[in-house]
């Protein structure tokens, strides 16, 4: 099945021909919506929701003034472009490679994939980190043990997107949810609270299981298919020279000295780095500003280690590896311009909203409930995130439909919260929708030139399909076994009387 995934989707054009098409495809399918008059009910505030064509005068003038913004404002492209500065650095003054080598030779080599999984769940926690930074550095780690680095791209890929909403530590995501949560739950009771950790344990809990099904994904599915990789490179990152040594003890002060700046900047009351009005972390310019810090740490260091092995012999050389990095993204450049187009234009066209919305308003009017209910929520939820990538503009969405009416069947907000959660993670890694994907894709044609979007997608596919069905039957066994989902939140309402 796999192997015809792959063949179906590389004979489809390169990805950027791809985007160019399927924002054809929005133009025209916009415009036969509006036509047909097709429409939808907003939850909550009752706004009838329509198509809009983009193929009226407007919407195309529009356009073409606000091109260059889609594209300045992609998410991802600050992000990757910033942070890259600083791994072009670190990369090209041999540091990466001494510190990969370093890890190969220390760490036992069954449990690298589960290592990285793990370090890519976590890195959750940050924001965009895990795809800048998790993503790649797991490729060349693979590399640099003789594995194929596309099945470390993959172990990598999955734990960051399509284990998304696990984790042992909380993020922004949890109390920005639990609010909408809430708001859902006053339609059926105006005294419910949601709090921020009303998923903790059970996903606390599916850090291992997420990283334990990705394990045996990639050990057992992805890496048999892969051709065997052979990389020199492997073998000289475990050498250590004088000057590499030397290269070394300048990045590990470098680095010192680094993170000493950022912990006098954050640690003390009223620090730079905190929130200036509550003195918090969350939001903070330390949370904010993340993306910097990346590059600062890999930066500093870089020069450092430059310095040390002479790779680096003046400012000049510096600027070349950025400028080399920068160029290594050219390709990713141009996929992110069309692509920026394609989900802004798909978002302005309301089709994946009124499709939301439909499928919410089909799956209520089966007549479900109980555990079927949830777990083909979690499925209509999978669904939805093809197509809708952003976590809470999709649950603002759906929340107001699925609280209310789980909360009447007896489920808490927070397993309807949970469910999503759930839903909304699964599929991240399997449509090219996600803002990260193609960035991936670049990532993998660095190894093979030729890979494609086919090949991206059925190296996914196993972990969203093995994610799924093993996040389900978690989920069914926590509601059986009646565990608290949260600290010291059940999965059903208290029975009145």
């Amino acid at each position: 099945m796999l192997d015809t995934i792959e063949r179906v989707g590389n004979r489809l054009p390169d990805p950027v021909t791809l985007f160019i098409g399927l924002t054809l495809i929005v133009f025209v399918g916009s415009y036969f919506a509006a036509e047909a008059g097709l429409s939808a009910l907003k939850p909550g505030s009752g706004e009838t929701i329509v198509p809009v064509s983009l193929m009226s005068a407007d919407a195309i003038r529009a356009w073409i003034v606000d091109a260059p913004r889609h594209f300045a404002l992609f998410p991802p492209l600050a992000t990757v472009l910033v942070a890259m500065l600083g791994v072009g650095v670190a990369e090209r003054s041999g540091l990466l490679a001494a510190l990969l080598g370093r890890l190969v030779a220390c760490s036992p080599r069954v449990l690298l994939t589960p290592i990285i999984v793990f370090i890519g769940v976590l890195s959750n926690v940050a924001a965009d980190v895990g795809y800048v930074v998790v993503v790649p550095l797991s490729a060349m780690l693979f590399a640099a043990s003789g594995r194929h680095p596309i099945a470390g791209l993959a172990a990598a890929f999955a734990g960051v997107s399509g284990g998304f909403s696990a984790n042992i530590l909380l993020s922004t995501l949890d109390p920005m949810l639990a609010g909408i949560s809430e708001a859902a739950a006053h339609i059926v009771d105006p005294a419910y609270t949601v709090s921020a950790v009303a998923n903790y344990t059970f996903m606390a809990a599916s850090t291992v299981t997420v990283a334990l099904l990705a394990w045996y994904v990639t050990d057992r599915v992805i890496e048999p298919r892969l051709p065997a990789w052979r990389d020199r490179g492997g073998e000289e990152m475990q050498r250590c020279s004088a000057s590499e040594a030397r290269g070394m003890r300048f990045a590990g002060i470098a680095f010192a000295v680094l993170l000493g700046l950022i912990l006098w900047a954050t640690l003390p009351e009223g620090a730079l780095l905190r929130n200036p009005a509550t003195g918090g972390f969350v939001p903070s310019p330390l949370i904010g500003g993340v993306v910097i810090l990346i590059m600062l740490v890999f930066l500093i260091p870089g020069i450092a280690y430059g310095v040390g092995t002479r790779t680096y012999k003046s400012d000049r050389d510096v600027a070349r590896a950025m400028s080399q990095s920068m160029s290594d993204m050219g390709y990713y450049l141009v996929l992110a311009f069309f692509a920026a187009q394609f989900i802004a234009l798909f978002a302005d066209s309301k089709l994946g909203l009124i499709l939301a919305i439909n499928g919410a308003e089909a799956l209520q009017a089966l007549g479900l409930s109980g555990l079927p209910l949830l777990l083909l929520f979690v499925l209509l939820t999978g669904f939805i995130n093809l197509f809708i990538g952003s976590a809470s503009a999709k649950w603002a969405l759906l929340a107001p439909i699925f609280v209310p009416m789980l909360m009447l069947t007896g489920f808490s907000p927070e397993a309807t919260q949970l469910a999503y959660r759930i839903g909304d993670s699964v599929t991240n890694i399997i449509t090219p929708l996600m803002v990260y994907f193609p960035m991936v894709l670049v990532m993998a044609k660095r190894y093979l030139p030729n890979y494609g979007l086919g090949n991206l997608i059925a190296l996914m596919l196993p972990y969203s399909v093995v994610f799924l069905i093993g996040w389900s039957v978690m989920l069914a066994a926590w509601l059986a076994l009646g565990l608290p989902i949260g600290p010291g939140v059940s999965t059903f309402l208290p029975v009145a009387g």
